[in-house]
């Protein structure tokens, strides 16, 4: 596999982040986040690049393909800032299951609806200097493939969020795919694109936005699974 950067942004380190990042991680949440990391890392070979596009401050919002189940996490599992998610409205539902997602910053959003509660709280957030990830493609793939996404995304990166960052995962399908009811042995890819600035994603209309995050995950993805000896997938 060619090089690529593998280590995080300097401006944030020790125990309080010293970038001037206003959302802090808790206690709970860095227990979390390690617990995580010790129990993927022993199921899957996982390689994380590009950590250091992880904006110091501000509010971001990253947009990720989605491949499976295991995503949540891997979107931030070796990021220095907390995230938070957007989450089905049905695991909520369980007082034990919700008020432990809800500890690692996890809100409720239906599916298949223009939710607008859950879009004004991603947008709360952002605007509160927050990280919020999105999988704008609504669902788990069914082919590895980066579907359509969403344009409604585009409202948190040109109204919300300082910085829009591409989130390419790759090989979460294979190790855990949506026909499957156990996750499988494999290796998994993370790999951060460049920040676009909420400057340069007003520039563009919500289209325009999100195709091009989208074409810009196809091409990682079509550079990783070069990298990493996987076929690459067409697209029309």
């Amino acid at each position: 596999m060619t090089r690529l950067a593998s280590y995080p942004n300097a401006l944030l380190s020790g125990w309080r982040l010293s970038g001037g990042a206003v959302q802090q991680p808790n206690l709970w949440y860095r227990f979390m986040r390690r617990v995580f990391q010790v129990t993927m890392v022993a199921l899957w070979k996982i390689r994380v690049f590009n950590r250091h596009f992880e904006p110091p401050c501000g509010g971001a919002v990253y947009i990720s393909n989605h491949q499976s189940f295991l995503d949540p996490m891997l979107s931030s599992l070796a990021l220095r800032r907390p995230m938070n998610y957007m989450a089905r409205d049905t695991l909520f539902r369980f007082p034990i299951f919700k008020q432990g997602i809800e500890s690692l910053n996890a809100f409720p959003v239906r599916r298949g609806t223009a939710d607008l509660t859950a879009l004004k709280e991603a947008m709360r957030r952002l605007k509160a200097g927050a990280q919020v990830v999105v999988f704008a493609e609504g669902t788990r793939t069914s082919d590895a493939r980066i579907g359509p996404m969403l344009p409604g995304v585009a409202i948190l990166a040109q109204r919300a969020a300082a910085w829009t960052v591409p989130v390419l995962i790759d090989g979460a399908f294979e190790a855990w795919p949506r026909t499957s009811s156990l996750p499988l042995p494999g290796s998994i890819v993370v790999q951060y694109g460049r920040p676009i600035s909420q400057e340069q994603a007003r520039a563009m209309t919500a289209e325009e936005l999100v195709e091009s995050v989208r074409r810009r995950l196809i091409e990682i993805q079509t550079d990783v699974r070069r990298r990493v000896g996987r076929p690459a997938l067409r697209y029309d």
